[in-house]
């Protein structure tokens, strides 16, 4: 014990970051780099020890150097950057994944090019069979328009079709799809939910419930799930991201996640929301927010409000620029909403509601002030999904519960053309991170993988510049530098999941996750960011992505 004591000291004295057990040899030093470390106590550094899975020293070189043993391996980073691993704070994991390997890719720039590959999908499929189709966007096709039933039927006559916007809440179908759910033209809409209609014919867009009323895809086996969550981690490991909140997982994607990691497989950190369908058999069996270990963790309940912002549904309190009378979605009544989340809330559970348009957010807010009146809980950390369209009010509210938003980082850059429907004043208040920061409200980085694209450098990129991708700035009075970027997209989403103390920065103590760039984002210009190369990527003291 006496050279131990002894060792603290010195390692104090000098200013190196360890922990107790720095006695044990690392078995990896990385030196000669330029370490932004999202560590107020030590912002910068050049050098880590790792043993296991964690950092055990950060310092100089000169102090990080001499730690090394006889079987410790040292890498050189030529002064390459490196920043604590990303985590994206609300993204679509194992779904997406599971889609990746199914369905038709239909984030394809024209409607001709999408109905050619449904009908070669379709020409391998069984007549009669359903053709599933995701990622199509609008607004990234040339002809800037909605996919109709009238192409679909010509894509695929014999088959039901069903294609997911890139967004989430809108799904297309063509005619046989609906004969296979028995809608016919008298067909009343569902609440929360509509089936759009062209001179009183459906069009074959169905807004948020209306998709209730198709049937349940096929079940895919276990082994499905599995290769989707391995296929979708090595895609987010090779972007940077170390870990990730799946915003809406089910009882078989936990037991994917688990079964990946135990093949050595899972390459990410999951936070699994659970979807609100599963909360009371989770109850009834004692599983509440926190359980699981450093890899697979069950995080809150996820539940929604309202709809989506790429596809114009989200609850606004006043309408859509170029129309009188659209407001959007409210996808269940503030009652339900409270009912759900009472359930969670005094079960000891997180929770995490969708809400993107202020109506929605509003509600959900008043929802939670609520249930902490009601059931006062300490630190709950209440999660607004989304929270894109703000005003002064919501963030002092936001504040005074402590609650955590979740807003799209990637839609600036990426989703520039749909802001027009939001206009100019709106969007000095929409993905409201300035706003956010400045009321010291911890505010995270995601992407709502496939929604948005994943890659933190565009997140960071976006963030930074508010200029998407045709050079048209929106909202700049919401801009951040890059270090905050950095932190949001780091040490904020480990607050998110209540893992602050375990990851979210490069700090002794802490899981070995980090990301290697081959140059330093806070040294380029901000309209390059996401142009810079990322060459590793360490989770768990593992390389996990190499270029």
């Amino acid at each position: 014990m006496e050279n131990i004591s002894r060792r603290s000291f010195l390692f104090k004295a000098s200013g190196i970051a360890t922990i107790p057990f720095l006695w044990e040899k690392p078995q990896l030093i990385l030196y000669n780099g330029n370490f932004l470390t999202v560590d107020p106590s030590m912002p910068k550094a050049q050098a880590v020890a790792i043993a296991n899975d964690r950092l055990i020293a950060v310092g100089s070189n000169d102090e990080i150097k001499p730690l090394s043993g006889p079987f410790t391996k040292s890498i050189d980073l030529q002064g390459r950057t490196v920043v604590p691993g990303f985590i994206d704070a609300h993204c679509h994991f194992a779904s997406s994944g599971r889609r990746h390997l199914t369905d038709i890719d239909c984030g394809l720039d024209s409607i001709e090019k999408i109905k050619m590959a449904v009908k070669k999908r379709a020409a391998k499929t069984p007549p009669g069979e359903w053709v599933y189709g995701f990622k199509y966007d609008d607004t990234k096709t040339k002809e800037g328009r909605y996919l109709s039933r009238k192409d679909l039927d010509e894509a695929a006559p014999n088959h039901p079709v069903i294609i997911n916007h890139r967004g989430g809440h809108t799904n297309f179908v063509n005619s046989m799809a609906f004969v296979k759910a028995g809608v016919t033209e008298d067909v009343v809409d569902p609440p929360g939910g509509k089936f759009e209609r062209e001179n009183g014919k459906l069009s074959g867009r169905l807004l948020e419930n209306a998709s209730d009323v198709f049937p349940d895809r096929p079940k895919p086996t276990q082994e499905n799930f599995v290769e989707g969550v391995a296929l979708m981690s090595s895609l987010l490991a090779k972007s940077g991201i170390t870990s990730a909140h799946d915003a809406g997982a089910s009882t078989l994607d936990m037991k994917a996640y688990q079964d990946a990691y135990g093949r050595g497989e899972l390459k990410t950190r999951v936070y699994a929301l659970i979807r609100d369908g599963w909360i009371d058999r989770m109850i009834e069996a004692g599983v509440k927010t926190g359980l699981g270990n450093e890899w697979v963790k069950v995080g809150p309940m996820k539940t929604a409000i309202d709809g989506s912002i790429s596809e114009r549904t989200a609850r606004l309190s006043t309408p859509y620029i170029g129309s009188n009378n659209d407001y959007g979605l409210l996808t269940s009544t503030p009652e339900e909403l409270y009912q759900v989340c009472k359930k969670a809330h005094v079960n000891g559970w997180q929770i995490g509601v969708h809400s993107n348009g202020d109506v929605g957010i509003d509600i959900t807010l008043s929802v939670y002030e609520r249930l902490q009146k009601e059931f006062p809980r300490k630190d709950p950390r209440f999660r607004l999904e989304h929270c894109t369209v703000i005003n002064e009010d919501l963030v002092k509210r936001i504040q005074a519960l402590g609650a955590i938003p979740c807003p799209f980082s990637t839609y600036v850059y990426w989703h520039g053309e749909k802001m027009k429907y939001y206009g100019e004043d709106r969007l000095k208040n929409m993905f409201a991170l300035r706003s956010f920061l400045d009321a010291g409200i911890k505010v995270t980085q995601t992407s709502d993988y496939p929604p948005g694209p994943y890659e933190p450098l565009m997140a960071i990129q976006s963030s930074v510049t508010r200029i998407d991708y045709t050079g048209k700035s929106w909202g700049t009075n919401q801009r951040v530098s890059v270090e905050e970027a950095i932190k949001i997209g780091t040490m904020h989403g480990a607050y998110a999941s209540y893992e602050e103390n375990k990851k979210g920065s490069i700090t002794a103590g802490k899981y070995a996750d980090m990301v290697v760039f081959n140059k330093d984002p806070t040294k380029v210009d901000p309209g390059t960011i996401m142009q810079l190369k990322i060459e590793r990527t360490m989770a768990g003291g593992q390389w996990v992505y190499e270029s």
